[in-house]
């Protein structure tokens, strides 16, 4: 039996360095490795390309040095210029009360990449604010459609929708909001007035007693 086991291990390596030697002469390698083999299904990783110059314009941004950061943007050319520097130069114009310009910017924006929730987020904000909250709606859903789990995209959705008195709607993103995003007292009063519109005194006191709790621990 012993014998016969011997017999048998000797046959299987015979057959597994046979097979070894046929595959480096198919791989035209003298020996074969697994470092060597590419699996055809594995993905080779991309390696992600910074431009100092849009880094550059993100950190005068956030130190409030707008003119600056708009004046190393407006520098690259159109084509040069990625989803997120047309984003920045839309926030710069719209802290300066361009708006036209900003709502162009944003829509240069989603142009480069129409995938570009915060371009849809930043478009929608200022339809809503000017009072066109059907055209608001359409960019909040996009920007939630390519992120979903965009707090303040369901939360100005909600806001669009009360715009429209259709309160139900507005509920529903509410509670979308609140569940990404707790923490935030201005979803609890307006819930607290959607309740109240839907003639549910009972909720409507409910959120804005937890709207006033978190107040008095934020004072």
């Amino acid at each position: 039996m012993e014998i016969l086991n011997i017999l048998f291990y000797n046959f299987v390596m015979r057959k597994l360095l046979l097979s070894l030697f046929v595959l480096s002469i198919l791989l035209g390698n003298s020996a074969v490795s697994a470092a060597t083999v590419k699996l055809p299904w594995k993905k080779e990783e991309q390696q992600v390309v910074v431009d100092p110059v849009s880094e550059q314009a993100k950190a005068l941004y956030a130190q409030n040095e707008i003119d600056e950061a708009l004046k190393l943007l407006k520098g690259k050319s159109e084509e040069s210029r990625s989803a997120e520097d047309w984003l920045l130069i839309g926030n710069i114009l719209q802290d300066k009360d361009k708006i036209d310009e900003a709502v162009y910017m944003f829509k240069k924006s989603i142009e480069k990449d129409p995938k570009y929730y915060k371009a849809h987020y930043n478009l929608g904000y200022i339809y809503l604010i000017q009072d066109k909250p059907n055209m608001a709606l359409a960019e909040f859903k996009l920007a939630v459609k390519y992120k979903d789990d965009f707090a303040y995209g369901y939360y100005n959705m909600a806001c669009a929708y009360l715009k429209l008195k259709q309160y139900r709607n507005a509920r529903y993103n509410f509670f979308r909001a609140m569940d990404l995003k707790g923490n935030d007292p201005n979803i609890y009063y307006n819930l607290a007035y959607t309740f109240k519109m839907l003639n549910n005194e009972k909720q409507a006191q409910t959120y804005l007693d937890i709207y006033n709790k978190m107040i008095e621990r934020h004072q």
